[in-house]
């Protein structure tokens, strides 16, 4: 009798195991590449500071340093009257034939008077050029920065001075 139990026994295990899974079609392996474009690190550097010179102002009004020309205009009860007005001047490298983007404030900068607390502000900010540059094949690129100071009516006299930031970056 123990021979009949044992093939029922083995068609029992066939049947709990089931049918053997089908294989999977598998892709021969591919070649893959990998590439890496190397800049030189980016560096800007201030040449100059943006000068207003001296002013004398009898009403509300603009100076607008303009960075092309690299000379000011004045509006309103503003006057010049004395100073060598310019634009902010920098020098950056990059690698040779890259791109980079020159980024300026979008807000206005207070200037403060030295010794007080009374502000003026400084806004409008402009390049002397596109704001995208090529290199073009030189390793160095120079720019201004112009802007408008707007002098309220009956500004405390004083020297006025803040901090604005210029970032180059390779896009």
């Amino acid at each position: 009798m123990s021979g009949r139990i044992f093939p029922f026994t083995l068609a029992a295990a066939a049947l709990i195991a089931g049918a053997p899974e089908p294989l999977l079609a598998v892709t021969p392996p591919l070649d893959a590449s990998a590439s890496v474009d190397l800049l030189q690190a980016l560096t800007l550097q201030k040449l100059e500071d943006m000068e207003f010179g001296a002013v004398t102002v009898t009403a509300p009004g603009t100076a607008v340093i303009d960075p092309i020309s690299n000379s000011m205009a004045t509006s309103g009860g503003v006057t010049a009257v004395s100073g060598t007005p310019h634009a902010a001047r920098f020098r950056g490298a990059a690698s040779g034939s890259a791109v980079v983007i020159i980024r300026l404030p979008k807000n206005p900068v207070a200037l403060t008077r030295v010794g007080g607390t009374e502000t003026i502000m400084l806004s409008d900010f402009t390049l002397d050029g596109p704001s995208k540059r090529a290199m073009a094949g030189s390793p160095t690129f120079e720019f201004r920065v112009g802007g408008m100071l707007t002098i309220p009516a009956n500004p405390v006299d004083g020297d006025y001075e803040g901090d604005f930031t210029v970032t180059a970056q390779y896009p």
